[in-house]
């Protein structure tokens, strides 16, 4: 890329995480009420990705060959234990990730 091109995207970059920032606030005022289907959106989109993260995380795993999934399957409920003991996202990913790592490298 030329210095031009790597201006002009980092520009557009910037535009995009400007926009995106603002966009909310100019949209939902604070004397409008927030719109039924948004509240809708905010509950379940949430749950929803994380459903497709682990699907998506475990669609490869096979039971029948290698460790037999157990890294997963014990990543999963470390993963599922630390959410329900500090209610944070940072503590279940970061163990989860470390106990995999550590996992894979031991079976």
């Amino acid at each position: 890329m030329t210095w031009q091109q790597q201006l002009i995207t980092i520009l557009v970059v910037i535009l995009g995480t400007v926009a995106t920032r603002f966009t909310p606030y100019l949209v939902f005022s604070e004397n409008r009420p927030i719109p039924p289907v948004v509240k809708y959106l905010g509950k379940v989109l949430a749950p929803s990705v994380f459903g497709l993260l682990i699907v998506y995380c475990l669609r490869n795993v096979s039971v029948t060959s290698g460790s037999h999934g157990l890294p997963e399957l014990i990543s999963l409920l470390v993963v599922t234990g630390l959410y329900a003991w500090r209610r944070d996202m940072l503590t279940p990913m970061v163990g989860g990730t470390l106990c995999y790592m550590v996992l894979i490298h031991l079976l």
